[in-house]
């Protein structure tokens, strides 16, 4: 499992126009899954993500969590976070979950954050193309992986 955190001032997804997902301060999450991955690494990755202290305190350091200060999340599918580049200008997307092992594994995902959030967790629109549109703070962008 793959996450791309992002910490954002706010952020917004569409697909074709409506808009399936917007929040204030907090954090994107574009999320890619792999075969093998299952509740292990939803679980550690959700701990991580809402354990992050990557928000300023009052001098300024990043020691503070997404509970701290009351942060939203987005949480958007991204299977090309398993793109391999090694080879070729095409990608290969062979070590993405296929589509049907994937979609559980994200809505399982979203659901342990919404149990956890101290916040709002809003949602893309699996398997769509969607507009992520966002302002970073900081930036501050994390790679974060469980095998």
């Amino acid at each position: 499992m793959r996450v791309v955190l992002q910490r954002v001032a706010r952020a917004r997804v569409t697909v074709a126009g409506r808009t399936t997902g917007e929040i204030g301060r907090g954090h994107v999450l574009l999320v890619g899954f792999r075969d093998g991955d299952g509740d292990a690494q939803l679980e550690w990755m959700a701990d991580k993500v809402l354990g992050l202290r990557v928000f300023g305190d009052s001098q300024g350091k990043m020691n503070l969590a997404l509970e701290e200060i009351g942060g939203d999340l987005l949480v958007v599918s991204q299977f090309t976070l398993y793109g391999d580049t090694r080879k070729g200008r095409r990608p290969s997307f062979v070590g993405a979950a296929a589509p049907e092992v994937a979609e559980p594994l994200y809505r399982r995902f979203v659901g342990v954050l919404r149990e956890r959030a101290p916040g709002r967790v809003e949602t893309g629109e699996f398997g769509a193309m969607m507009q992520v549109e966002l302002t970073n703070d900081g930036p501050v962008t994390l790679l974060l992986e469980r095998e």
